[in-house]
């Protein structure tokens, strides 16, 4: 192009200087019009997709990417590889159902009246919560679920007829109502958009797989950005893994490793139970490749640069019941196969310790997140969202309380700031189950732990808990003591005394605005 145009200038240089300005005037507008004419217009940027695999009671050490000495998960350790390993990402709640409700609607589960399970106290998320699909899908994104919901029962009847996911957004889904109760193989319980499937053919973790490579490889509309949210039924009880994967893990070395694993500081059976973890890091493992595959059909559709990937677990690992300690009411010999380890924290499942409720956070983004990084802020479930909302450029609804901050600088490693800290619940057992507190604050590095009176009035545990504040405190510096060994109380009442008020103005908040499903039906 720029020998074209010198060759106009050259015979000129002969004529006048005023001649030969206005031709070179002239040849520069000439050049620069068609510079402008060819020049590529900039594509209007892409929204991402996002992927979520919520996995079910994985704890937070088991992984070999978080320190597991045994489980071997070559394809989630790859995968982190790639994206951020966060150290202090956290369920919304301390058991399943809360923190999915929280992860859907960025709210504590609370405020929506998952005060346990889905079922339990007539418990369901309602129509009128916001969910991020619908957010997302308002932006123009198609969304999809797969997997465990249990956030309403899916089965319609005269007497139950209560929202199912594409009520809350999403626009395929291929799910289950709860858990593989009958085992995680040929699992009969599966309902696609609204139509019962009848028995399949595999493993829950892999027919997910293979239901979600098939929407995005042929059903979806790949016109537009998506959702789609993979919920697992592993590594949650009954477990039964393919022998191939659990013969991994039947030998003398692992026999060894075990004797170092730690749970929680949970009181375990007192009669043997160690024939059965071949078949929990099995799942693990199971679940690994499981995932792996996902991923592979995500390059393969050439999805990977422009995809958000959060891998993440619904609360800390299961434990079985020691009798004694649970007083008789927890027997269910199922989890005499929970193997789980929360690494060095306190507690498992249901407790508002950090062993409940710290679990895997990865989250991979290529060119966006730097590959091969950690991050030790903390995240939330309920940060999800906001999270996800902010890249797609959607609002979220200014007149509902949400519990959520914009966690992507996290990702990158970058300081958060929260405006009020989060409550982790399980005030829904009287007795403390295990007498373990009923709620625990996150401030900073500081967890601030609290517990009810005892109920002398016999009110109902909803009635009990609606009426009830704290009024016994342990404070826990995790910056100093992760494994919660130290309780502060005594010897820094000041701090105790500065952060009380905020715990309890968060739970009396929280606790006014969630149903009483009693007296709501």
């Amino acid at each position: 192009m720029f020998q074209k145009y010198t060759s106009k200038i050259v015979p000129l240089m002969r004529k006048s200087s005023l001649q030969i300005l206005q031709a070179f005037t002239l040849a520069l507008l000439v050049l620069f019009s068609s510079c402008k004419e060819k020049a590529p217009q900039k594509e209007e940027e892409k929204k991402p997709n996002i992927i979520i695999y919520l996995t079910d009671d994985l704890g937070y050490g088991d992984l070999g990417c978080y320190g597991s000495p045994i489980i071997k998960t070559p394809f989630i350790d790859k995968f982190a590889s790639e994206g951020v390993l966060l150290t202090d990402c956290h369920s919304a709640g301390t058991v399943c159902s809360p923190s999915r409700a929280g992860l859907l609607t960025g709210r504590n589960p609370y405020r929506s009246g998952f005060y346990y399970i889905q079922g339990a106290y007539g418990a369901y998320l309602k129509k009128d919560e916001v969910t991020i699909a619908e957010l997302l899908k308002s932006g123009g994104y198609e969304t999809a679920f797969m997997g465990k919901w249990h956030l309403s029962r899916l089965e319609k009847s005269e007497k139950h007829d209560e929202p199912g996911p594409g009520d809350q957004g999403f626009d395929y889904w291929f799910a289950s109502t709860h858990n593989a109760f009958g085992g995680p193989k040929n699992f009969d319980k599966f309902i696609r958009n609204g139509e019962a499937v009848g028995e399949v053919d595999g493993w829950y973790c892999d027919v997910l797989t293979e239901e979600a490579t098939n929407w995005l490889t042929n059903i979806r509309d790949k016109s537009k950005p998506f959702l789609l949210v993979v919920s697992t039924h592993e590594p949650h009880t009954p477990i039964a893994p393919p022998e191939k994967y659990s013969k991994m893990y039947d030998n003398a070395k692992v026999d060894s490793l075990e004797k170092s694993i730690r749970y929680g500081d949970v009181a375990r059976p007192e009669y043997d139970i160690t024939q059965n973890k071949k078949e929990y890091y099995g799942t693990v493992s199971q679940l690994d490749e499981a995932f792996g595959n996902l991923m592979k059909t995500v390059d393969k559709e050439n999805l990977a640069n422009n995809t958000m990937v959060i891998f993440t677990s619904d609360n800390g690992p299961e434990h079985p019941v020691n009798l004694e300690e649970s007083k008789g009411e927890w027997e269910d010999p199922i989890r005499d196969m929970s193997f789980g380890t929360p690494g060095i924290f306190k507690g498992m499942k249901r407790y508002p310790y950090e062993g409940g409720h710290r679990v895997p956070g990865i989250v991979r983004f290529p060119g966006t997140i730097p590959a091969g990084t950690t991050s030790n802020e903390f995240v939330v479930g309920t940060d999800f969202i906001t999270t996800a909302t902010k890249l797609a450029n959607v609002d979220t609804p200014s007149n509902i309380t949400m519990d959520a901050i914009d966690a992507f600088p996290a990702f990158l490693g970058k300081k958060t700031e929260r405006d009020k800290p989060y409550l982790f619940l399980f005030p829904t057992h009287e007795d403390t189950y295990f007498r373990m507190p009923h709620m625990a604050m996150r401030y900073n590095d500081y967890s601030l732990l609290g517990w009810f009176p005892e109920n002398k009035k016999g009110s109902n545990l909803i009635e009990w808990m609606k009426s009830s504040v704290p009024e016994k405190f342990a404070l826990y510096d995790l910056s100093t003591d992760p494994e919660q060994k130290n309780n502060l109380a005594e010897s820094q009442p000041e701090i105790i005394n500065q952060l009380k008020p905020l715990m309890l103005e968060q739970w009396k908040d929280i606790r006014d605005e969630g149903p009483d499903w009693g007296k709501s039906k």
